[in-house]
């Protein structure tokens, strides 16, 4: 069995649709850097349509061209429509992957256009924007059924064949009511990859918290069926109404799990101990907190109090832990300054400022280059509206103008 299972992060596109948060576009680029450490196949970073994510976009794509961002490829979504792809290479000429988007359940037909297209229409659209993502460039372009769980599977056979046919590469499925189980989707998956022999998606949604059961059962479905499949998560789950399928949780269901380690190949790239670095970050961007029985980065993860449990612990871990805490990169103690603390940021002057950043092993050659870049950082500090972290004052240092590109807006 050749084929595998990749894993596309939709944090910086699903994630963010997160009611009541929002994500600086600092932030979304630390998750894009993440992610590639990480090994994760791709991140789905944004809107290239929504005028104030073209310049953060056009930045990250900056960022893969100088090396920063190696392996992880960058795509944006827009609607299955040929104007909206049309203005996203408008807008963002590098882009090379796109995942194009149209609901095709009956419900959300007779919702959204109101009669107004018939199912042919549907088809003729998604195939003619298909075909010009090809033709303005796109490397990669998925085809996304939106609310694919609730669509009738002869019905999805014909649109995922009009947009093979078109040139797409994948096709995502989506739950995007959480509705779906992973029996249910496991024999769709199956079926509909037998029939057509196309990479699939899993988009799944959380609403009855089944996302990571169900999103790797129709990967299941899919790698029996001969054809690679995608699994899209966000980092801690975070996404709309009660969430998407969290990106840890998946790794540890695909490496550790009786029933799938075996079964399922995972993407060879992906480096688990990376997980606890990025939890944590996107906790601390977010606002989010990390909930204290998250699987692999919850507080309680590795925690035992009950004394049969504590005992058992002791004289073998494995007794009550399915894997160990360094597996997803915990294990070392966290140093905290005690004493005389000096920060930097939007008020921060030169002295402190260079104090800073020779902590982190940066120095500077004189005070006009440190103020250069001082007042970066005082405008990200505004921007991301905490304190910086480390890693983002060194890729502030590191990139200054891909970073003034990213934080510019104009209205």
């Amino acid at each position: 069995m050749n084929n595998k299972v990749y894993l596309i992060d939709v944090t910086n596109r699903d994630g963010v649709q997160t009611s009541r948060i929002l994500l600086p576009k600092l932030s979304k680029t630390m998750l894009n850097i993440y992610l590639d450490e990480m090994g994760l196949y791709q991140s789905e970073i944004g809107f290239p349509t929504l005028k104030h994510e073209i310049n953060y976009i056009n930045a990250n794509l900056q960022l893969a061209k100088v090396g920063a961002i190696k392996r992880l490829h960058l795509e944006g979504w827009c609607r299955a429509i040929p104007e909206d792809v049309e203005l996203s290479f408008k807008n963002c000429p590098d882009l090379k992957h796109l995942n194009i988007s149209m609901s095709t359940s009956e419900i959300m037909l007779r919702g959204k256009f109101q009669g107004k297209k018939t199912w042919k229409d549907i088809l003729k659209t998604v195939s003619n924007a298909v075909k010009r993502a090809k033709d303005l460039g796109a490397e990669t372009v998925g085809l996304n059924a939106e609310d694919a769980s609730r669509t009738e599977l002869d019905k999805l056979i014909e649109f995922l064949g009009v947009g093979k046919e078109a040139g797409a590469d994948r096709f995502r499925y989506c739950d995007t009511l959480g509705a779906d189980d992973p029996i249910t989707i496991y024999e769709r998956i199956k079926a509909l990859s037998l029939a057509t022999r196309f990479p699939v998606e899993m988009h799944c949604h959380n609403d009855l918290g089944m996302a990571e059961a169900v999103s790797v059962a129709g990967a299941q479905g899919a790698i029996e069926s001969g054809v690679d499949a995608y699994i899209n998560t966000t980092i801690n789950g975070y996404g709309e109404r009660a969430g998407n399928c969290d990106l840890v949780s998946t790794i540890l269901a695909l490496k550790f799990s009786h029933g799938l380690k075996d079964k399922l190949p995972l993407d060879e790239h992906v480096d688990l101990k990376k997980s606890w670095r990025i939890a944590r970050y996107a906790s601390y961007a977010f606002n989010l907190p990390i909930p204290i029985n998250q699987p692999g980065v919850g507080a309680n993860a590795f925690a035992h109090e009950s004394g049969i449990h504590a005992d058992g612990a002791l004289k073998d871990r494995r007794s009550y832990e399915l894997y160990d805490p360094e597996d997803v990169g915990r294990g070392e103690p966290d140093l905290l300054e005690t004493g005389r603390i000096i920060t930097t940021g939007a008020y921060g002057g030169v002295k402190g400022f260079r104090y800073v950043y020779s902590k982190l092993g940066i120095e500077f050659h004189d005070d006009n280059e440190a103020k250069n870049i001082l007042e970066l950082v005082q405008y990200a500090n505004l921007h991301t509206q905490k304190p910086l972290t480390d890693d983002e004052l060194r890729f502030i240092a590191s990139y200054p103008e891909i970073l003034r590109m990213m934080l510019t807006v104009n209205p």
